[in-house]
C-alpha cells in the first residue's frame, strides 16, 4: 500500500456500517461500528449518504493525514465509475453517483465498489488468497455477496456486475423463494442470515435473528440446526455451479454468518462434492476467511489507494 498517509475504509452491511482508519501497511489503526438499518423499504439516497458520512466523520477526529476513502457497498456498480446501478435490498437506489456524492461530502477522493469484490480484494492481498492467482470469495451476512480474482486481478465483467453469486439460482418451481432482487430461487433467499431467520420463523413460529438461532443450535435445538444445515447445503450447490464455470480451486468465505461455520461447513462440502463434475471432486478448498471479518475493510482500503496511484 501507499507509504504516505492513511485511508478511510467502510464496509456497509444491511444493519450496520464498519468504518476504519487504515495504516499504510494495511493494518487497522482504529475502527468503529455504527448501527444503520439500510435495508428498510423507505431508505433514500440521502439517508445512505448521511449514514456513510456520519460513520466516516466520526473516525476522522484529529487525524490530519487522511488521503482517500474506499467504500464497499452492497449493490450492482457500473464498472469502476462509482455509480450504483441498483441495490437489491435498498430498492429506492437507482443510478446513484455514490462516489461523487461522498467525495463532495468528505472533501476527499472516494472509490466505491461492490462489497463482495472489496472483500475478495482484501482476502487475496492479506488473507487465505495470498500467493494464489485465482480466488472466489463469498460474503455471508444479511445478504450474500461475492468477488472474483482472476490472474491476480479483480474481475468485474463487461458492465461491472460479474459474480453476483447471491443471485445464482438453486431452486426452481412454484415453491422457489422470492429474493430481494425480484427473481425466485436465488441462493441469497436460502443461505443468507435473512433467509435463515425467515426459515426458522416458518418452522417454529418464532422470529429470531441468525445469531440467536445459532446459539439455540449449539444447545441442540433441532429446528435451529436444520435451518443452518439446509443453508450450508444450498450454499454448496451454488459453489459447485461457480466452480464448474470457473474451474477455481480456492474458495474463501467471510461475513458474520461464518460464526456458524461448524454447522455450515459439513453440508456445504457434501453438496459441493456431490454436484461437481468428477475430475473436480476432492480438489476444491473451501476456507473461512483468516481476516476476522476485515476482508471488506482492507479491500476497500486497497481501492482507495488506487486513487492515489492514478
Amino acid at each position: 500500500m501507499n507509504t504516505q498517509g492513511y485511508v478511510l475504509a467502510a464496509d456497509v452491511g444491511g444493519t450496520n456500517i464498519r468504518a476504519a482508519v487504515i495504516n499504510p501497511d494495511g493494518s487497522i489503526r482504529k475502527e468503529q461500528r455504527v448501527q444503520a438499518d439500510l435495508s428498510a423499504a423507505d431508505v433514500s439516497e440521502n439517508d445512505v449518504i448521511d449514514a456513510l458520512e456520519g460513520a466516516l466523520t466520526g473516525l476522522v477526529g484529529d487525524e490530519e493525514n487522511i488521503t482517500a476513502i474506499g467504500i464497499g457497498f452492497p449493490g450492482f456498480f457500473r464498472g469502476d465509475s462509482g455509480i450504483l446501478a441498483s441495490s437489491p435490498n435498498i430498492p429506492a437506489l437507482r443510478d446513484v453517483e455514490l462516489a461523487e456524492a461522498m467525495s463532495k461530502r468528505m472533501k476527499l477522493p472516494v472509490s466505491v465498489q461492490n462489497d463482495g469484490l472489496c472483500a475478495a480484494i482484501g482476502e487475496h492481498q492479506f488473507g487465505v488468497g495470498e500467493e494464489r492467482s485465482n480466488l472466489l470469495h463469498i460474503t455471508l451476512g444479511t445478504g450474500i455477496g461475492c468477488g472474483l480474482i482472476l490472474n491476480n486481478q479483480p474481475f468485474t465483467g463487461d458492465n461491472g456486475m460479474a459474480m453476483e453469486f447471491g443471485h445464482l439460482c438453486v431452486h426452481t418451481g412454484d415453491k422457489a423463494r422470492l429474493c430481494g432482487c425480484g427473481n425466485y430461487g436465488c441462493v441469497e433467499a436460502y443461505a443468507s442470515a435473512t433467509a435463515i431467520s425467515s426459515r426458522y420463523a416458518k418452522q417454529s413460529g418464532q422470529h429470531k435473528d441468525a445469531a440467536s438461532i445459532y446459539k439455540m443450535a449449539c444447545k441442540e435445538n433441532k429446528a435451529a440446526i436444520n435451518v443452518f444445515e439446509e443453508a450450508g447445503m444450498y450454499l454448496g450447490l451454488a459453489v459447485a455451479e461457480a466452480v464448474k464455470l470457473l474451474d477455481i480451486h480456492l474458495v474463501s468465505i467471510s461475513g458474520g454468518l461464518t460464526g456458524a461455520w461448524p454447522l455450515l461447513h459439513a453440508p456445504l462440502i457434501s453438496a459441493l462434492e456431490s454436484n461437481l463434475i468428477s475430475p473436480q471432486r476432492g480438489k476444491v478448498i473451501v476456507r473461512r476467511s483468516s481476516l476476522n471479518d476485515n476482508a471488506g475493510l482492507l479491500g476497500a482500503a486497497m481501492l482507495a489507494q488506487t486513487l492515489l496511484a492514478d
